[in-house]
């Protein structure tokens, strides 16, 4: 199928249709392909029978009427007025049924571009960079491809089901009126037709603007109202549920007053059109009338051309109908057109191999990199990790230090500089190559609103049961699981809400032992944990990143005492290195954070004796009345 991107550019309703045909028409699909092909042919044996529907109606009128002109040579079965009168009928039933077979056949066809198309922009969502999706506002994307999917399935039925017929129906009823009553009546159609169709167009932009604010601030309440779910335990904490109760319906104010002119513009359009086509038709009905007392036309004649006016109103109808729904699908998908055309920041070289991993060494090269112009965050930086060594890399805040592992996952490229694995560029490899030999541990363990076992499985989908479960007693929580009433199988809540932070880590570690990376990278793991937790993970870690190349990203200088190299980092430059004692030795930056840390541990642990014992001094007061 065609990558071609579609796009609402200037609202051309022939472009986006000429590049949504890859889809109606799927090349690797000929089932589909025949679905389109019959739907075709019962759409216009339904507007041919159509036609014939205000025939049978003149003959039925003037066969009650005893009119000599009529009915013209039919079959003997046919030839008495009740017989043409269920003739019409049945007519009208086979129809129906053609126009309801044709869209039961073209429902696949456009349910398959809508999900195509869906998926395409999933898989695209997934393609661009970390800062795009660091920046995105999730409510407000979902809404966008909701939309979106809402408008090309509008568009896509609107196109091949509505727009043909009418055309259709349009091409023989000026034939049939040109040939049985001449080019005044063709010419009347004809204007009727053409102002209807331009008022339509024009009021149709005019509500498209409208449409816009509307789709905006829908989007805006929705993105109010995801973020303000998302961040349930933050509003309670400060008790903010009325502001974002009063943030939430200022959006759905701004959507009200847009949704009501949607409604009240739709009115004036609906009734500047039956203005014109009711002119339209009392002229033409006029001049029938003129004709039946001239002599010149029947009262079937009369009574044909209403019912041809009054077919003719459900395609014109439906042209306002087709044009306003398709330009309400343009408008509805340009912002998910808009999404498949941002540009992935890091994309495969064409001639990009799968990374071989070989001993698992990682060296950064002269690196620098800045997320904007303006600030630098990586100044040269140039180390090598040995194959199944473990390296830590610590440093104030805003030293760079996340950074490095971003980079390493190739969620940025580096501006100059090279990552190398067992002597292979990162850039010169597959991404997919790339972070399946990469295990991350971060900070902030993020779950999947599913089962425990499924977001152990997570780190190798194909794992069996007995995997999962080995992972898990490796990572010291499988005792817990167990004990759990449903186990493996219990629901883990929005982000893993449900479990502690040191149980969302040791879930986050056993989905790493799972992946079994030859490369494992620790993002400040267990900086967010207390120590006694802390004390406990990090003999879990200890025990995932043995014999694997390790880079430790770390906050607690206590947890990389015993690496083979620690990397102190300040303001984007290596300010020293070397191992614990060394550095301490040194007396430098490492040192001096060594020092802060102690003191405040040291300070945290007298706290707590200093409590301790106030709570016992406490109770034994409490209690010494009730000993006398």
């Amino acid at each position: 199928m065609s990558e071609k991107t579609v796009s609402a550019d200037s609202g051309s309703t022939l472009g986006t249709l000429v590049n949504l045909w890859p889809y109606m028409w799927p090349s690797d699909r000929a089932d589909l392909k025949a679905r389109v092909v019959w739907a075709t042919v019962l759409l216009v044996a339904a507007k041919l029978t159509l036609i014939a529907v205000p025939y049978f109606f003149k003959w039925a009128t003037d066969a009650l009427a005893g009119d000599a002109h009529s009915p013209p040579p039919l079959p003997a079965v046919l030839a008495a007025p009740v017989m043409l009168v269920v003739a019409y009928n049945v007519i009208r039933v086979i129809q129906v049924g053609f126009n309801q077979l044709r869209d039961a056949l073209f429902a696949r066809v456009g349910q398959h571009a809508v999900r195509q198309l869906a998926y395409r922009t999933f898989v695209h969502m997934h393609r661009l960079s970390l800062r795009f999706h660091l920046e995105r506002r999730t409510g407000g994307l979902s809404r966008i491809i909701e939309r979106g999917t809402k408008g090309i399935e509008t568009i896509v039925r609107f196109t091949v089901l509505n727009s043909v017929p009418t055309v259709l129906e349009f091409a023989l009823t000026a034939i049939i009126f040109a040939v049985a009553y001449g080019w005044k009546y063709v010419a009347v159609v004809a204007i009727t037709v053409w102002l209807y169709t331009w008022f339509t167009v024009k009021a149709s932009d005019w509500r498209i603007d409208i449409r816009r604010d509307m789709n905006d601030s829908d989007t805006d309440a929705n993105t109010k109202a995801i973020d303000s779910l998302l961040n349930f335990e933050t509003v309670k904490y400060f008790g903010n549920e009325a502001m974002e109760a009063e943030r939430f319906d200022r959006s759905m104010a701004r959507y009200e007053t847009a949704a009501t002119r949607i409604w009240t513009s739709l009115g004036w359009l609906n009734f500047g059109q039956g203005v014109i086509f009711g002119i339209g038709m009392t002229v033409i009905m006029a001049m029938s009338a003129l004709e039946v007392q001239a002599g010149t036309h029947t009262v079937g004649d009369f009574v044909f051309v209403n019912a041809m006016l009054m077919q003719l109103s459900v395609p014109l109808n439906f042209i306002g109908f087709i044009y306003r729904e398709i330009r309400q699908g343009l408008t509805d998908i340009e912002q998910m057109f808009d999404l498949l055309d941002v540009k992935a920041e890091v994309v495969d070289k064409p001639d990009a191999v799968a990374l071989g991993v070989g001993a698992g060494k990682v060296e950064f090269r002269d690196v620098r990199f800045a997320y904007e112009p303006n600030r630098q965050i990586l100044k040269g930086i140039s180390f090598e990790v040995p194959a199944g060594r473990t390296v830590a890399i610590v440093g104030p805040s805003g030293a760079g230090k996340s950074t490095i592992s971003r980079l390493l996952f190739r969620f940025y490229d580096v501006q100059s500089g090279a990552i190398l694995i067992d002597g292979q560029d990162v850039r010169d490899v597959t991404q997919q190559s790339l972070r399946a030999a990469i295990g991350m541990v971060p900070q902030d363990t993020v779950l999947f609103n599913d089962t425990i076992a499924y977001n152990i499985r997570y780190g190798r989908i194909d794992a069996s049961d007995e995997e999962v479960r080995r992972a898990a007693e490796l990572a010291q929580i499988g005792s817990f699981i167990e004990s759990l009433p449903e186990g493996y199988d219990t629901m883990v809540g929005e982000r893993g809400l449900k479990l502690s932070g040191g149980e969302k880590q040791r879930v986050a570690i056993a989905r790493t032992i799972l992946k079994a990376p030859p490369i494992l990278i620790l993002d400040e793991a267990t900086s967010a944990l207390d120590s006694h937790t802390e004390q406990e993970i990090q003999s879990a870690l200890d025990l995932v990143s043995r014999d694997r190349t390790t880079i430790v990203i770390a906050h607690r200088l206590s947890t990389v005492i015993s690496a083979d190299e620690i990397i102190v980092l300040k303001e984007g430059r290596i300010e020293e290195r070397g191992t614990h004692a060394a550095l301490l030795r040194m007396g430098g930056l490492y040192a001096s954070m060594w020092d802060r840390q102690r003191e405040a541990t040291e300070a945290e642990e007298r706290l707590r004796i200093a409590r301790e014992t106030d709570d016992m001094g406490v109770v034994v007061r409490q209690r010494t009345p009730e000993v006398i």
